[in-house]
């Protein structure tokens, strides 16, 4: 039988895996993530019909002939470029700028995938459109330990930010260095105990012929002290201590004709609900309380590998690792090498449909030229069985 029919078969198998390899990428053009695929070709075994001469003083060397029998695909290769960015505005979409791959847990498997459309189930966990869960570090008490192994990033809603008891309050401001000696000015502090009721403190600042003079009133606790200004600049005192809270009044000026004299803060914070959450660039889950207070609920986990054109695809626009792809390295968004995310978009596809219709088109005519060398070498064989005519 003729070599270059089975040449030409071989040929049309290969183009055959090209178009099937195109005509995907050009369906995914829209799928969030999408890494488009190109297949490479090479050739066959070819068979030896003259091996190689060597060269003697009388003779020169000859070369090797062979003939080639056929093509093959060599690999499919995956592009991991990056695609542009598609604004969403949906605080739980992220797009990973840069190399890493979110961890996701489907049915148990690890699996990873650049997709970000990211959503929280009925159980508070961040999940993916199709389910998988979304795996990095939760927060205990506020803080992230990323050293330990990854879980399921779970949105707790019923969490509670702890009352915090006051232990140090700021007066600011200016008392008038002209006021008539005997002139009071009242101020209260509202501060919290370890359980995070509130009560109120008095400072009182009486006008006297070398300064002014603070008694501070906590129910019945009491407590005094006594400020002296020197070209309208805090000279003497300026501290005080009311029943455990130490209150800082050294930033009090004493110039003439301003009565600005205010509580600025103090430490100490009731008990707060979960009101809502947001996602900065380090993949860190932040939550803002009823009390005022934000602090991190979770971080996300990214992963990256030796060799990521080594992973398995698996559907659902995710990845597993593989023999060749090593193994999965974990860490946070901007470490290590990793991608930061970005809030509130997506990655596209990277496929370019110019390039996929180019090639389109190349494996079409490929296909054709194939199929035009098993009609020849039918031809010919037709020749053959007409000999005996």
């Amino acid at each position: 039988m003729l070599r270059s029919l089975y040449s030409g078969i071989s040929g049309l198998r290969s183009h055959q895996t090209m178009l099937d390899v195109t005509g995907n990428n050009i369906a995914n053009v829209n799928t969030t993530a999408f890494k488009s695929s190109a297949v490479r070709f090479q050739d066959t075994l070819s068979q030896m019909t003259q091996g190689a001469g060597a060269a003697t003083p009388l003779q020169g060397g000859t070369n090797p002939a062979q003939i080639g029998l056929g093509v093959q695909v060599a690999g499919i290769s995956t592009n991991f470029a990056q695609g542009s960015t598609q604004s969403t505005g949906k605080s739980t979409d992220m797009m990973i700028s840069g190399d890493g791959f979110f961890v996701v847990s489907r049915g148990g498997e690890i699996q990873f995938t650049r997709a970000g459309a990211f959503d929280f189930d009925s159980a508070g966990r961040l999940v993916t459109a199709d389910g998988a869960i979304v795996q990095g570090w939760n927060a205990v008490n506020g803080v992230v330990t990323t050293s330990g192994g990854v879980g399921p990033v779970t949105l707790p809603l019923t969490s509670m930010a702890a009352a915090v008891e006051t232990t140090a309050a700021t007066v600011t401001g200016n008392l008038p260095s002209d006021a008539a000696v005997g002139s009071t000015f009242v101020r209260d502090i509202e501060v919290y105990d370890e359980t995070g009721a509130e009560r109120t403190i008095s400072l009182t600042f009486t006008k006297t012929a070398g300064g002014w003079d603070v008694d501070g009133a906590d129910g019945a606790v009491t407590a005094t002290g006594s400020l002296g200004f020197t070209n309208g600049e805090l000279s003497s005192g300026g501290t005080m201590t009311l029943n455990g809270i130490a209150i800082d009044m050294t930033a009090l000026t004493g110039f003439a004709e301003l009565t600005t004299v205010s509580i600025s803060g103090q430490n100490g914070r009731e008990a707060g609900s979960l009101q809502s959450y947001s996602m900065s660039s380090d993949g860190t889950l932040m939550g803002s309380y009823s009390n005022g207070t934000t602090q991190p609920l979770a971080r996300i986990a990214l992963a990256t590998f030796a060799n990521p054109g080594g992973l398995e695809k698996v559907g659902g626009t995710a990845y597993r690792a593989s023999i060749n792809s090593g193994e999965a390295r974990y860490g946070t968004p901007g470490s290590d090498g990793l991608g930061t995310l970005i809030g509130g978009a997506l990655e596209m596809s990277n496929v370019d449909l110019s390039q996929e219709f180019t090639n389109l088109i190349v494996a079409q005519r490929g296909f054709q030229a194939n199929a035009r060398i098993i009609t020849t070498s039918d031809e010919v064989l037709q020749e053959l069985t007409n000999l005996k005519r």
